[in-house]
């Protein structure tokens, strides 16, 4: 079955950037959110991205005016009946996944593609809410979506490889480089960066070194972009809690138990640069300064 009309639940950071890329690859986009408010913020977020591609010649005006024509935005899940492809981009919370796909398959046709954008969610768990197991997948995407050039194609044991295949095609198809893993919390890129972000959290609670030497020493040392705590800043403390309690629960191993310094950040809502303050001050954008 071709691909081509995408539908897209949740118009955040998240969902508003893969409807983006979908419909600049060509596809026509159905993107929906539960209020009309937060339907016009996501697709205002678009347009100024689409606005930028336009400034820096990546667009030309007529291009820009194609792609807008391949968008439409409802705050009507029926709406999204019609696609080939649905990708959920909602809260990262199973029972709101599974009230939101069981609702889907009763409106969908058989043909009709299921993916979740989860990051940490058991894929095989919320697919459960539906009657196409076999058509149900893994789409990890990367903040911020337009930008990151990865996404994660998940498979879990019910997958038929078939379908999987189309789903790494229409990923490609996106101008994105798939990677094909399983349905195993963390999949590849959480498996290994979150044991190395709250290793950083135990070498500063240990004393081996302040918050900018740590991270200047994976910068310097290591050719990484940017240091372990300028990245638990960008991706949110909250975030990474929420992910290593839940990569804990599935493994039980020490190196995935968030650190008590993470814990009580989290508890005080220092959850990086979305809150103002995390490992960094950021009441100075451009000049972030280190809290502890």
């Amino acid at each position: 079955m071709a691909i081509e009309r995408v539908g897209v639940v949740g118009c955040g950071l998240m969902g508003s950037g893969i409807a983006q890329v979908a419909a600049q690859a060509g596809f026509s986009v159905t993107i929906r959110e539960v209020t009309p408010e937060l339907l016009e913020k996501g697709l205002k977020s678009i347009e100024k991205n689409l606005a930028r591609l336009v400034e820096k010649s990546a667009l030309n005006s007529t291009e820009r005016e194609q792609i807008r024509g391949r968008l439409r935005g409802t705050t009507r899940l029926e709406d999204l009946a019609g696609c080939d492809l649905i990708i959920e981009a909602i809260v990262e919370h199973v029972p709101a996944k599974k009230e939101l796909f069981a609702a889907l398959d009763k409106l969908c046709g058989p043909a009709t593609l299921f993916a979740t954008n989860t990051s940490s969610c058991s894929v095989t768990e919320v697919a459960t809410a539906t009657a196409r197991r076999s058509r149900f997948f893994g789409l990890h995407f990367f903040n911020p979506v337009p930008v990151m050039k990865l996404v994660e194609v998940v498979r879990t044991i019910e997958s038929d490889a078939a379908t999987y295949e189309e789903l790494t095609r229409f990923a490609e198809r996106l101008g994105k480089t798939p990677v094909r893993t399983s349905d195993r919390t963390g999949f590849i890129v959480n498996r290994l960066l979150v044991p190395y972000l709250l290793d950083a959290i135990r070498t500063f609670e240990e004393g081996l070194g302040t918050i900018p030497d740590i991270d200047n020493s994976m910068k310097l040392g290591c050719g990484y972009p940017m240091g372990p705590f300028t990245l638990l800043d960008f991706v949110g403390l909250d975030t990474t809690y929420y992910i290593a309690n839940i990569m804990f629960e599935e493994f039980k191993e020490p190196r995935f138990a968030p650190p008590p310094l993470l814990k009580r950040m989290v508890l005080a809502g220092w959850n990086g640069r979305k809150s103002g303050r995390g490992f960094y001050d950021y009441s100075d954008p451009q000049n972030p300064t280190p809290l502890l």
